[in-house]
């Protein structure tokens, strides 16, 4: 969504029969900047900055411009796609090709973008079990909570860094799960979008790191995650460009989560993945279709 246009946060209650925690503990609406047209609905509104948004930017992605820059997406990861039912998929002890992740005929492929809340899994401490907590993705930014920077933590430097520090070596860390991911070539000129599929996998577990904050324009506090990225292997660096997302082996998981190991063991789950049968594909912008001129049997226009 637009954090310069405003937005409208829904509360998630309870997905596909599992009770979550709302990352935004109030009423059920909380409005979130921006201005409603005259007679229009909070509701209505959000739908239209969405749109507005997403015209505009298709990858759902508008750091250029909030950079300076050209409009246009990031070149790193800021797209993947996943089913909606894997919200609610959380205890996995078998690999990813289980029935669980294999879409169904009741199931639909969602797309996740940068600002998007991303069905985190974590491990609970207290309770000793995993849970979906939903988080926007993107911490937000010192000057401008609304603007979502950074979206990404280098694992490399990840238990150094400042802004990621804390939240690694205190556990919080998370896993999402995703069916395909976006990479583009780290070039001059418009971006051109690539979609990386896993191939025996029914789906990937990649790596994110999150943190609570509490700012002074929300009533309550916001839970926000970044996604840890690790060097490109040989597939996605023939793009070219140098980065991917940190995606966990299966035996990994716990590790990471921090249900079993050290600090030492968790950062060790952060390796390229070499060897695998992915397939990349460049991914195709929809052409606009020309509408025709007006005529008294179609006023819109020729079909």
């Amino acid at each position: 969504m637009c954090g310069k246009r405003g937005a409208t946060f829904t509360h998630p209650g309870v997905i596909h029969g599992l009770l979550i925690n709302n990352p935004f503990p109030v009423d059920d609406y909380i409005r979130i900047g921006g201005r409603r047209r005259s007679g229009e609905s909070c509701l209505g509104a959000d739908e239209r900055n969405r749109a507005e948004y997403l015209a505009r930017y298709p990858s759902g992605d508008a750091f250029s411009e909030f950079e300076g820059g050209p409009p246009g997406p990031a070149q790193m990861c800021g797209k993947f796609t996943a089913m909606s039912s894997w919200s609610e998929v959380v205890a996995f002890s078998q690999p990813l090709t289980r029935e669980d992740v294999q879409p169904s005929d009741n199931d639909r492929e969602i797309t996740f973008r940068v600002m998007s809340n991303l069905p985190v899994i974590i491990w609970d401490k207290e309770t000793g079990q995993r849970r979906v907590v939903p988080m926007r993705w993107g911490f937000p930014d010192p000057k401008n909570w609304k603007i979502p920077k950074p979206i990404h933590a280098r694992s490399e430097t990840i238990d150094t860094t400042k802004a990621f520090a804390s939240a690694f070596l205190e556990g919080q860390r998370g896993i999402v799960i995703v069916r395909t991911f976006n990479e583009a070539p780290d070039v001059s000129g418009p971006t051109v979008q690539h979609t990386i599929t896993p191939g025996d996998s029914g789906a990937i577990g990649i790596a994110f790191i999150w943190r609570q904050f509490d700012l002074a324009d929300l009533p309550g506090t916001m839970r926000a995650c970044v996604m840890v990225t690790v060097p490109a292997n040989a597939l996605i660096g023939s793009l070219p460009t140098d980065r991917m997302p940190a995606v966990l082996a299966d035996e990994d998981w716990a590790t990471w989560l921090g249900e079993t190991g050290t600090l030492d063991d968790a950062k060790a789950c952060l390796r390229t993945v070499e060897g695998v049968r992915w397939s990349m594909s460049k991914e195709e912008r929809a052409e606009k279709v020309k509408r025709g001129k007006p005529t008294v049997s179609d006023p819109g226009g020729l079909l």
